[in-house]
């Protein structure tokens, strides 16, 4: 039988509650919000966190705003609650095609953006396609509050950089003229984690691609980041030819390793040819 061990539990209904209590019960507690992740390892005592506090009732983390030139989506916004957005798919596609592909209705219609961020686990797909918009993380602790690129905001496998006493409150993605995205995923069965994903996003200026941003998952992309090929990318002109070289530096320089899902070389190969399509699906956005 799978029991977890003791724990003291509280439930917060706003922000400061929550830092309050994250205050009193010192680093070993933990948020749950959604708990796909965090609930089986605790079952399982990988993780034993002697409090958790329950934030399922801070409804202001729950919103997606449009808020002057930016998209902000709230940690606590279901996978199913993104999903349905109308702003956020008009904006940001890439949002849509990820949470399309992420586990099932159940884990969707309770699991969060901020958990899945959160989590850090190197397959998770909305890091990817955040990644790939060049979102920021806002992060709210402590000593006030504090803003973080999300292609800095993991630290390593399951790690992050918000601290003990810290909480995640909201991503924030800059919305600019003549762009569109699209996220692209390959799995063994249907709401898997991936062998291997690849987003994209374009923003094109006077017939040429004026920013790139690729998000590589599950191959061990730094940051979840195929820089290099976004650096080939800019300035050049939108064609066949780019994306397939996009796609070639991508799997050029990310590292996947072999296991149950498939060997590195497969998975190197596999990065380069999602890469080229996100980038050909996002291109062919654009164009309306």
């Amino acid at each position: 039988m799978q029991v977890p061990a003791n724990f003291e539990y509280a439930k917060a209904t706003t922000v400061e509650e929550t830092l309050a209590l994250l205050a009193r019960h010192g680093d070993e507690a933990r948020v749950v919000a959604g708990g796909h992740s965090l609930i089986p390892m605790m079952k399982l005592r990988l993780a034993q966190p002697e409090a958790l506090i329950d934030i399922n009732d801070v409804a202001e983390l729950a919103r997606i705003r449009i808020d002057g030139d930016e998209l902000c989506v709230g940690a606590l916004v279901r996978h199913a609650e993104l999903l349905d957005s109308a702003v956020a798919g008009v904006h940001f596609p890439i949002l849509h095609d990820a949470e399309r592909v992420i586990a099932d209705p159940v884990v969707r219609n309770r699991g969060t953006v901020g958990g899945s961020l959160c989590q850090a686990d190197p397959s998770e797909d909305l890091s990817a396609a955040f990644a790939a918009l060049r979102a920021s993380t806002v992060i709210r602790g402590p000593g006030g509050e504090r803003t973080m690129p999300v292609r800095g905001f993991h630290t390593g496998p399951y790690e992050t950089v918000v601290e003990p006493g810290e909480l995640l409150t909201e991503l924030r993605v800059p919305i600019r003229p003549g762009g569109s995205s699209a996220y692209v995923k390959v799995e063994r069965r249907v709401g898997d984690w991936p062998l291997a994903a690849a987003g994209a996003a374009l923003w094109l200026a006077d017939g040429r691609i004026a920013e790139a941003g690729i998000g590589l998952t599950a191959v061990r992309a730094e940051h979840f980041v195929a820089a290099e090929a976004e650096d080939a990318l800019r300035g050049a002109a939108p064609s066949e030819e780019a994306f397939a070289e996009a796609g070639r530096i991508a799997a050029e320089h990310c590292d996947p390793g072999s296991d149950q899902r498939g060997p590195a070389d497969y998975k190197r190969h596999l990065a380069g040819e999602l890469t080229t399509r996100a980038l050909r699906r996002a291109y062919e956005r654009c164009l309306g």
